[in-house]
């Protein structure tokens, strides 16, 4: 069975940030003095000055809709219970950040890949079961000279305007499956999380 890991956002979905302790709102891994290190994955990163941590609540809420609208396409009873939220952050209601991780053990070479394809199957299937018109491509960019596969996503509204894009980055690091999520409306928040991810550190 095709093992999905659930950064689908569901863009009409209003997420809330948090102004309190930032470490209760992420499953592994701390937060310091603007910056997040998670020790299973071996990654560090700066959070952008003028974002705000995402309250977990509000991304298990997002996930579950994810999940429920992935499960009615695929047909399939994806199960949540590995899932980790690391960092996740927001500035307004369009533009975030999103990094989650979950225990991948590779039965195969090539696993992880083929695990990867479906999964872009099955999101491209899930908006356009929906009616939501969506353009995609695919890259590998490098991020600390580590390889990740990256699926783009352009999604449309009802009239034809460019209502979000989406920028999805994976790999299989450290017995995970490790996954960042893009989201944004124009280039400025788009280089603002472009630049801190672009230099992250992995160990």
């Amino acid at each position: 069975m095709t093992k999905i890991k659930i950064i689908f956002v569901f863009f009409l979905f209003i997420l809330l940030s948090c102004k309190s302790d930032p470490n209760k709102q992420i499953d592994e891994g701390k937060i310091e003095n603007g910056m997040y290190h998670s020790p299973e994955i071996g990654w560090t990163m700066e959070i952008p000055k003028g974002w705000e941590v995402t309250l977990r609540d509000s991304l298990v809420s997002m996930s579950g809709r994810g999940s429920n609208a992935i499960n009615e396409t695929a047909g399939i009873d994806y199960d949540m219970s590995g899932l980790k939220y690391l960092l996740t952050f927001q500035k307004g209601r369009f533009n975030m950040f999103q990094s989650t991780s979950e225990p991948f053990e590779l039965e195969y070479e090539g696993d992880w890949k083929e695990n990867h394809k479906a999964v872009k199957e099955i999101l491209h299937e899930t908006f356009t079961d929906r009616g939501i018109k969506i353009d995609t491509s695919s890259s590998v960019e490098k991020v600390d000279q580590l390889e990740f596969e990256v699926f783009h996503i352009t999604v449309y509204g009802p009239e034809g305007d460019i209502l979000l894009y989406q920028d999805m980055y994976g790999r299989h690091l450290n017995g995970f499956d490790f996954g960042v999520n893009l989201n944004y409306q124009n280039e400025k928040e788009k280089n603002e999380m472009m630049k801190v991810w672009k230099n992250s550190k992995f160990k």
